[in-house]
């Protein structure tokens, strides 16, 4: 093996490494988000993230790999490398990938999907908890294609932006700035959650429900950096021998001052030093530095990173005030925060490490005059304009076609159950034999049945609820002329049955397995028990078990009553 070679497979290990601590920065996403998000949700937003890396991995490699980097295009796209053959993959340096001159493309590939997925991320945590899965699905194909496009402009160097010197190191434009203008898209087609805003206007918190899981994800994300940004060189000696961990060095100081800046600046303006916001000032610092990392000097770390923090604890308080609601804060830590990043490179951008990485010039701050300023505010504004654009049109289509938010009642009980068929934390929800209120044991086995066998019978009496442990339940009412009318199916994790607290209750409707069915039955005194514990589980029972509440509607409204779900 030659000296060269020997460079080719440790520049490749080290790129390798990087990607895989970029993966697993969706860990991060999803502790993160979930941990700010309701319980209800948190099985939906475990499924998000697992989504966004399939989808963007399939969509990337197909086509979204050669947007962004084949050769023979324009300043605009790729134009080879679709579908990459085994051949195109083992190649470095030739084409149809021949930027990747350090690694195989397989390995640049691997890197850049990554990428593409963490920028996903920031889109769909703007739009928690109130937005239908197949939405997913769909946009996600189409912003990891626009994502494409804007890296194929700012890192290729076929790319328009990239010929004008633009400087953006890791991304804080291409990955972080353009998932934010997604997200504000779709945060303003879908409109605020139920109770995010009362009728005067003003925001009402929603807490997230596990503070610890912020934490952890924050700290994941925090190590994940490491492979975002020094991974960036895409092999050990760009910008010099080990060049890659003098980019390490500046982010994690401008990480440490974003949480400096952004308690500081609670401390201030909300009196407290809230940890969301000294979480999100860690976010924004490394958002910030992503772009800057490998042309600043310490102390210009330092000061972006600081200055971050103070954007992340004002911005989020300014995206509330305008009246959209952005449950994790992605608008102003990646948002914000990307474009004042960005900006500082203007600034502050060392001319040496401009020229050993042949991107741009020095900033203003060291005699470069505006120029580097101004080719950095074109990119903003460029990229603002296409991805805001584009993802707007594409999310409006969506909407008034299919739909992208999810029913009211849906929302309001939580989309694990309605969009998964489960949920994140069943034993709060759902009884579950040996779970939580079970202790006393008034939580029946799970009792299993055939298909059509009879598990309530209408007319009967009775003061237990069901819910469905597995398989399906159909619920029919027999007319007086003996024909069945079907009222729904249940599926896991929905309850059927009368909620008789007080009293038996005559059971409406005939309830029967749909093939092979299991339920769980509970008494009256474990449901007076877990609704003393929980009052808000009472709006959900009611809602799919109260007959008087149901024969109250066909009253008032001289119908067939609709089946709760």
């Amino acid at each position: 093996m030659s000296l060269k070679e020997v460079g080719f497979a440790v520049s490749t290990v080290w790129v390798i490494l990087a990607a895989i601590l970029v993966i697993f920065m969706q860990a991060g996403f999803a502790f993160l988000e979930a941990g700010l998000t309701r319980m209800k949700n948190v099985g939906h937003i475990a499924a998000k993230n697992v989504l966004i890396l399939a989808i963007a991995s399939i969509v990337y490699y197909c086509v979204g790999f050669g947007l962004a980097f084949g050769d023979g295009g324009n300043g605009f796209w790729g134009g080879s490398g679709f579908f990459p053959s085994v051949d195109e993959l083992l190649t470095i340096g030739q084409a149809p990938f021949s930027w990747f001159s350090a690694i195989p493309a397989a390995a640049g590939y691997l890197f850049e999907v990554a990428f593409a997925a963490v920028s996903l991320a920031i889109v769909w945590g703007a739009m928690a908890e109130r937005t239908r899965l197949w939405v997913y699905f769909a946009f996600g194909a189409v912003f990891t294609l626009i994502y494409s496009v804007v890296s194929h402009w700012v890192w290729s160097p076929d790319g328009w932006l990239f010929a004008r010197g633009m400087q953006d190191f890791a991304g804080s434009t291409v990955v972080h700035y353009q998932g934010a203008l997604a997200g504000l898209a779709g945060a303003i087609l879908l409109g605020p959650r139920i109770g995010k805003f009362g009728s005067d206007g003003k925001p009402n918190a929603i807490p997230g429900h596990n503070m610890a899981f912020t934490t952890l994800g924050v700290i994941i994300l925090w190590i994940g950096w490491f492979g975002f940004n020094p991974g960036s060189t895409l092999s050990v000696d760009f910008g010099g021998i080990g060049f890659f961990a003098y980019v390490a060095l500046t982010t994690n100081i401008a990480a440490a001052a974003g949480v400096l800046g952004a308690v500081i600046t609670s401390w201030i303006v909300v009196k407290k030093p809230d940890l969301s916001m000294m979480l999100n000032g860690a976010i924004a610092a490394l958002v910030a530095i992503t772009a800057a990392c490998a042309f600043v000097a310490p102390w210009a770390a330092i000061v972006i990173g600081f200055v971050s923090g103070i954007i992340v604890v004002l911005g989020s308080l300014l995206v509330e005030r305008v009246g959209i609601d952005d449950p994790v804060g992605a608008m102003a830590a990646h948002g914000m925060s990307g474009v004042w990043g960005t900006l500082a490179l203007g600034f502050f951008a060392v001319p040496k490490l401009a020229e050993n990485l042949q991107t741009g010039q020095g900033g203003l701050f060291y005699g470069g005059g505006l120029h580097q300023l101004g080719t950095q505010a074109t990119g903003l504004v460029a990229v603002g304009a296409f991805t805001f654009t584009l993802s707007f049109l594409i999310l409006l289509l969506f909407k008034v076609t299919f739909g992208i938010r999810t029913e009211p009642e849906v929302e309001s009980l939580g989309l694990d159950v309605s969009e998964h068929g489960m949920w994140g934390y069943p034993e709060f929800y759902i009884p579950v034999p040996g779970g939580y209120g079970s202790e006393h044991g008034h939580i029946q086995t799970g009792q299993k049945y055939g298909d059509k066998q009879v598990i309530v019978a209408e007319g009967s009496e009775g003061d237990s609820m069901y819910v469905v442990q597995s398989g399906k339940v159909e619920i029919v009412k027999t007319g007086e002329d003996g024909t069945e009318t079907h009222l729904g199916t249940l599926k896991p994790g929905e309850y059927f049955g009368e909620m008789a607290i007080f009293e038996d209750e005559v059971r409406s409707a005939t309830v029967r397995a749909v093939g092979q069915a299991s339920v769980v039955e509970v008494d009256k005194k474990s449901v007076k028990k877990r609704i003393q514990e929980d009052p808000g589980l009472a709006v959900s029972m009611l809602r799919t078990m109260s007959t008087r509440l149901r024969e109250a509607n066909v009253d008032r409204a001289g119908g067939t009553p609709e089946v709760g779900q």
